[in-house]
């Protein structure tokens, strides 16, 4: 870490340790400049402060293209006291990638956007897109509510699929056993094509599970934050 670096922590949010990067800029002197939550506001504080007194490793953001450490440290002070904290839009993220860049955005928002090519849907990402878009609060909750249901739909007609796989796969595995033990190489071979082909489904299937689990959580974490910030 040096002074101008875009500096992170992994923190506990809304009692989910370690899925929330706090960002800041490190001002070379012990001290860092970041958006609080607590206050909302831009402020220069400790580095203990920074990472809400926790012993959680700390990472630097790096980049192609930047400002130099003085310039980024100047950008960074010309905004102390600012109070425009949006979770979605304005975050802490968002003002140290912009002192370090020059461009206001957020990863983390960005990641909100699934990436669900394997979803044979377009229901699920546009409600998030909407999300993202509005800037009232009203109508991001409502957004991201509707994503909920949406997924909560989907997860219900993947996961019986899912399933039904795992249990062909031990009933073609118990197939294969007992044709060996008959001596019957033939049908042991024929089963145990039909459990590889169980086995790839339930892969896809669990991969696609997946996704809605980190999706779920992330869009849980922000309902539940839009809801205490409005």
């Amino acid at each position: 870490m040096a002074r101008g670096d875009q500096i992170y922590v992994m923190q506990e949010f809304l009692s989910l340790q370690g899925v929330y990067e706090h960002h800041g800029i490190d001002c070379g002197d012990g001290t860092v400049i970041h958006q609080r939550k607590r206050t909302e506001t831009i402020e220069r504080t400790s580095f203990a402060t920074f990472m809400n007194h926790s012993k959680s490793k700390v990472y630097v953001r790096n980049y192609r293209t930047c400002f130099i450490p003085d310039v980024v440290v100047q950008r960074a002070e010309s905004r102390l006291g600012e109070k425009n904290y949006n979770l979605l839009f304005n975050n802490c993220e968002h003002f140290a990638t912009w002192c370090k860049t020059g461009v206001n955005e957020s990863r983390q928002v960005k990641n909100f956007i699934p990436v669900i090519a394997n979803l044979d849907t377009d229901s699920l990402s546009a409600p998030i897109f909407l999300a993202l878009k509005h800037s009232d609060r009203s109508e991001a909750l409502r957004s991201l509510n509707e994503a909920l249901a949406t997924i909560k739909g989907t997860w219900d007609n993947i996961q019986p699929e899912y399933n039904q796989a795992v249990q062909e796969i031990d009933a073609w595995q118990r197939v294969a056993q007992q044709a060996l033990k008959q001596g019957r190489e033939d049908l042991a071979r024929a089963a145990l094509k039909k459990k590889l082909f169980y086995k790839s489904r339930a892969t896809e299937d669990k991969a696609k599970l997946d996704k809605l689990a980190t999706m779920t959580e992330t869009l849980i974490r922000n309902q539940t934050a839009l809801q205490q910030i409005r």
